[in-house]
């Protein structure tokens, strides 16, 4: 039996799965560590922490496995999928990172993004790249370093996305996904399939900076190093594959493989997305070639920033008595949160909710948008503000569906969804209610990682493109749209799309105040 290893290296915590060639997970193992965010809107992380994460992850499955019938050279591949890095880690030319990696929580290129709107053709830079400016899109974190940071873009040798930085380390060998250099924005040529050097020539980029070599997700950086190996337990030379964004990886492994598939990852962000094979940036979405049929097909998405964050500052900042209940009770305090929110009806007694605790990606597209409570009174509970909470993360993926759907040929009639959010059944029955559309989960609970593993079987010629369209999981229906509630939540998302234009110049006041 032939054997792969997927590793999704997250923003939160690192994971690792051995599986077979049939998908059946053998072992597995995760990794937690935190963002630094050293000042308002920064988010940042060194590439040390996330290499020691993979280390420490790959081994210990290995070391599981062997309590079973495994070998080493049973392993045929590894694959690392990661978040989105953003600018990417600055490496010199001993390939030594020079700076933090600026991730896609970072919003601190609002300068950026105002020069390159006042002083280049941002419609030509948009037909190219296939996708907006902001903030959000690593060229523009790259420029931050370019102004703010000289002695270190003065050193700079590349710019790499975090599984291309593990690649390397892993590999020796220097190489870069498309679905990563393609997210990264204004340097890349969506239709091309390539770095765009027209782009890169207005904004002040450097191709050099940019490496040459791009690869499909499924194809092979190279073989691991022999100090890798034998600290890992595997073979030297044994083939590490190229990964892709978490986000598109995610989507492949819930089933993802055709136009008009959309998939939902709900974690501490929000990335909704569909298989198109074209894209306009002007509905506001974001583009990348796929990781899977990359060649013809794009993964178009949005997202909120903080829509797990959201639910996780409601809790730590406003619910000490409901997690001190919850101890007494060993259970998790989401539970009992969730119980008394249910109690609330739809729509949560006029209250909205506002996730826009880090800005806002898209279709708002506003570093300086924040969140807010609107409609509350004396009435109000903590149950009705959790619920809102919910609701509010749900309303804003309905507004990029919505984006979304301007874009599409058309959409399946389901809408499945992954991460953290999908352990909650209320969570999952208000998005069903929000949206229309009927919810499915995956039953396996590993999203990226497995979406990894597949690429490495894939990549190794353990499957053909039949078994990736097959899939891996096991989808679970969770929730219809109930009727009673469709109709109320259509009129509350109405306000909820009025608020922010409304709130828009207080909100910019007080980030500048």
């Amino acid at each position: 039996m032939k054997y792969v290893i997927g590793v999704d290296i997250g923003t939160q915590s690192t994971k690792a799965l051995l599986v077979d060639a049939n998908g059946r997970i053998i072992a597995q193992h995760s990794r937690s560590y935190q963002v630094d965010t050293p000042k308002p809107l920064w988010a940042e992380q060194w590439p040390a922490v996330w290499f020691d994460a993979v280390r420490a992850c790959i081994a210990r499955c290995v070391q599981q496995a062997a309590a079973l019938d495994f070998a080493a050279q049973d392993v045929a591949a590894v694959c690392v999928s990661s978040l989105y890095g953003g600018s990417g880690i600055a490496v010199d030319t001993d390939m030594q990172p020079l700076h933090p990696c600026l991730i896609w929580m970072d919003r601190r290129a609002g300068e950026e993004v105002a020069w390159i709107n006042a002083n280049l053709d941002v419609d030509r830079l948009r037909t190219l790249s296939g996708n907006g400016i902001d903030s959000y899109y690593g060229y523009t974190k790259m420029l931050w370093i370019k102004r703010q940071r000289p002695e270190v873009w003065a050193k700079t040798r590349y710019f790499l996305p975090p599984n291309s930085y593990v690649n390397y380390l892993l590999t020796g060998e220097i190489a870069v996904d498309h679905s990563s250099a393609g997210n990264i924005g204004g340097v890349y040529d969506i239709a091309a399939r390539r770095w765009c050097p027209e782009t890169l020539e207005m904004l002040g980029i450097p191709p050099a900076m940019m490496p040459p070599r791009l690869l499909q997700s499924s194809e092979v950086v190279g073989g691991l190093l022999a100090e890798w190996g034998q600290e890992f337990g595997l073979s030297p030379g044994t083939a590490v594959i190229a990964g892709g964004v978490d986000a598109a990886v995610a989507t492949l492994a819930a089933g993802a493989v055709k136009e008009g598939n959309h998939v939902a990852m709900i974690g501490t962000s929000m990335c909704w997305g569909y298989l198109n094979q074209q894209c306009d940036p002007g509905h506001g979405l974001i583009s990348m070639p796929h990781v899977f049929n990359g060649l013809q097909d794009n993964y178009i998405f949005g997202g909120a920033i903080t829509a797990g964050a959201s639910v996780s500052w409601f809790r730590e900042q406003f619910c000490q008595a409901e997690i001190a209940e919850a101890g007494c009770q060993q259970i998790d305090p989401h539970q009992l949160l969730e119980k008394r929110a249910a109690d609330i009806a739809a729509g949560c007694d006029g209250v909205l909710f506002l996730p826009y605790l880090m800005g806002e990606r898209s279709p708002v597209w506003d570093a300086a948008a924040s969140g807010a409570f609107v409609g509350l009174s004396l009435y109000h509970s903590r149950a009705h503000l959790y619920r809102a909470v919910l609701e509010g993360v749900s309303f804003a993926l309905k507004h990029n569906m919505d984006a979304g759907a301007k874009g599409a040929r058309f959409l399946d009639g389901r809408l499945v969804v992954v991460g953290g959010a999908s352990h909650s059944d209320l969570w999952m029955q208000i998005i069903a209610d929000v949206t229309g559309y009927p919810v499915f989960t995956i039953e396996e609970n590993v999203e990226a990682a497995l979406g990894a593993a597949m690429l490495a079987a894939f990549g190794a010629g353990l499957i053909g493109g039949a078994e990736i369209e097959r899939g891996w999981v096991t989808l679970v229906p969770r929730a219809s749209p109930k009727p009673e509630n469709r109709q109320r939540y259509a009129d509350r998302f109405e306000i909820y799309r009025a608020l922010y234009p409304a709130l828009k110049p207080i909100m910019h006041k007080l980030q500048a105040g």
